[in-house]
């Protein structure tokens, strides 16, 4: 008969050598596992690679999966059964653990499709989401920005963008959203404010993520330098942004920007009351364009009599806000305008340039002269 004690002790010595065997296996498995995982994973980035993998929009079954800012991977493994790419989302969390994914997975917009295992979702998840690259040119319109980004495959609510635009509050962090005065009659608040640029856009971006994108940009090129001098103009940046938009519109010349900005500062500094108007062409084409209509040179009284407060033939002043979007060429001749220049008006040439006078009759003149050339 066994005492006890070699009873418990052969019973130690069975239960440590289970345990010992579960630990081996256990080694092994997990060796295997991930000698398997990381072949797999390498056999895609080489498939990848060699262009022989690849999911787009256009493929058959492809299922886009769109990962927000701040999803967490359980958030993530939802989204992936919810749309029957994977059958257990418990498993892929804790497998996201144990592969060193969970936390390294991109927001965006990624192309799936459904067969794929655990791993090879994982990992493409962590690759760079689909974007488009769009270029914008200085003195778009808010609308023609939309309708690009459209163009190029987003898929923001218009009525969402248009929102956002108007709600300044969601972007206080920015020192010249917070300048911007809100006037009577001003079409969106931040209007002017989407630097023209080259920007890569998430096909699945929301308004408020667009927005900040751009503004994100505007910001860096808005100089310290650029606040001084307008306060020593005696001008908000939001007026100097809304100048520039006028200026951007009229002409496309760096060295014809700083004639027609002295204009402008000209008649806004005049001591007659009746050159305050500013009577830009560019503020009725505005105008004209959001009503569908095509700009021209040739404005009819119709156009000239809209009641609208962008009018600067019937309204004093600016405009309630930007009419389109500045690049840095306008921003800084309505900073830095022509010195000594004595010009009240301007007008077209018709072939891209313009003319410039002191005195109305001379501006009458030169009107009579070029009028023939604005069809």
């Amino acid at each position: 008969m066994l005492s006890n004690k070699v009873k418990f002790a052969l019973k130690l010595f069975i239960v440590l050598a289970l345990l010992v065997v579960f630990a081996v296996v256990g080694l092994v498995l997990g060796y295997n596992y991930v000698i398997v995982q990381s072949n797999s994973i390498d056999n895609l980035k080489k498939s990848i690679e060699s262009g022989e993998f690849e999911i787009t929009e256009d493929t058959d079954g492809c299922v886009p999966i769109v990962i927000k800012i701040g999803d967490s991977t359980s958030d993530i493994a939802q989204t992936l059964y919810d749309n029957k790419l994977i059958d257990n989302t418990l498993i892929f969390s804790l497998l996201s653990k144990i592969n060193g994914f969970d936390g390294a997975y991109l927001a965006g917009t990624h192309y799936l499709i459904p067969g794929l295992k655990y791993d090879e979702l994982m990992y493409l998840l962590t690759l760079r989401p689909e974007s488009v690259t769009i270029t914008f040119q200085e003195g778009m319109t808010y609308e023609q920005i939309k309708a690009k980004l459209h163009e190029n495959g987003l898929t923001f609510s218009d009525a969402e963008f248009d929102a956002c635009m108007d709600s300044p509050n969601l972007f206080v962090d920015y020192e010249f959203v917070s300048q911007i005065k809100l006037t009577d009659g001003r079409d969106h608040v931040l209007a002017g404010y989407l630097f023209p640029d080259t920007y890569e856009f998430d096909i699945n971006a929301s308004a408020q993520s667009i927005i900040n994108t751009f503004l994100r940009n505007t910001e860096v090129k808005l100089y310290d330098e650029y606040y001084e001098r307008a306060k020593a103009l005696g001008m908000s940046l939001d007026e100097v942004i809304t100048l520039a938009s006028l200026i951007q519109y009229e002409s496309n010349s760096a060295s014809e920007m700083m004639l027609i900005s002295a204009v402008f500062h000209n008649r806004l500094n005049s001591d007659d009351e009746s050159l305050h108007y500013l009577g830009s062409d560019a503020s009725v084409n505005y105008l004209r364009q959001l009503n569908g209509l095509e700009p021209t040179l040739n404005l009819s009284q119709t156009d000239i009599s809209s009641d609208s407060p962008y009018n600067t033939f019937n309204h004093p002043g600016l405009p309630p806000g930007p009419i389109c979007m500045p690049g840095l060429d306008a921003i800084q001749a309505a900073l830095y305008p022509e010195p000594n220049c004595n010009y009240y008006y301007f007008c077209a040439t018709g072939d891209g340039n313009s003319v410039f006078a002191v005195t109305y009759d001379e501006h009458l003149a030169n009107i009579e002269m070029y009028k023939d050339n604005w069809n």
